[in-house]
C-alpha cells in the first residue's frame, strides 16, 4: 500500500473537520503491528482501464471505503477509534465520503460495484468468514477497474446464497482480469 495515499486520506479526514478529524492517527507509518498487504486494493483499482485516466481520486476514493472498512471488521490504518460504536460511526462516515466522491465522478457502475463489495463483505464477515470477505475486496476492485462480467456476476450471486462455492468463486473472479460479456 502506498503510505502516500495514506497521508492523502488523513489529509482528506482532517479537512472533513467534525469528531472523526480528531480520530486521525497520525503516526506517518500507521500500526507497526498491522501486517503489510501486497498491494492495497484501492492500488488494484487505481490501475484499472476504467479508472487509470483518473487513478489517484479513485485510489484515494477507494482508500476513504477501505478504511471504512478496516474500522467495522480490521485493523485501520488511519483512523483509530477506541470505542466499537465510534469506530462504527467513523466507518460509515468514511464509506460516506469515499462513495460521494465516486458519485462526483459520475461512475455508477463504480458506485453500485463497491455498494455490493460492502454489502457482501458485511454477509461474509456476518458469517464469520474473513477469508471470503478479502476475497469478495479484490474480486469488487478487480471488477471496478476492469468492468464486471459473468464470472464476477455469478460470484456475488453464490456470496448472497451463502454457498459453499463462493470463496472459490471470488477468488477465480479476483484473479480473472475481466472481459465485459
Amino acid at each position: 500500500m502506498s503510505r502516500e495515499v495514506l497521508e492523502r486520506l488523513r489529509r482528506l479526514v482532517r479537512e472533513q473537520g467534525g469528531l472523526i478529524a480528531t480520530l486521525v492517527d497520525h503516526r506517518a507509518g500507521g500500526d507497526p503491528q498491522a501486517p503489510p498487504m501486497a498491494q492495497s486494493p484501492a492500488a488494484v483499482l487505481a490501475d484499472g482501464p476504467r479508472t487509470r485516466q483518473h487513478g489517484e481520486e479513485y485510489e484515494l476514493l477507494v482508500e476513504a471505503i477501505y478504511e471504512g472498512y478496516l474500522l467495522h471488521y480490521g485493523r485501520p490504518r488511519v483512523v483509530r477509534a477506541d470505542e466499537a460504536d465510534l469506530a462504527l460511526l467513523a466507518g460509515d462516515r468514511l464509506y460516506a465520503i469515499g462513495l460521494a466522491r465516486l458519485v462526483a465522478l459520475g461512475d455508477t457502475l463504480a458506485v453500485a460495484e463497491l455498494a455490493d463489495t460492502i454489502t457482501l463483505c458485511a454477509l461474509a464477515q456476518g458469517a464469520g468468514d474473513a477469508m471470503l470477505a478479502e476475497a469478495v475486496w479484490a474480486a469488487g476492485v478487480r471488477a471496478v477497474g476492469w468492468g464486471p462480467n459473468g464470472t464476477h456476476r455469478r460470484a456475488k450471486e453464490l456470496v448472497l446464497a451463502g454457498s459453499p462455492e463462493a470463496l472459490d468463486a471470488m477468488r477465480t473472479s479476483a484473479a480473472v482480469v475481466p472481459v465485459r460479456d
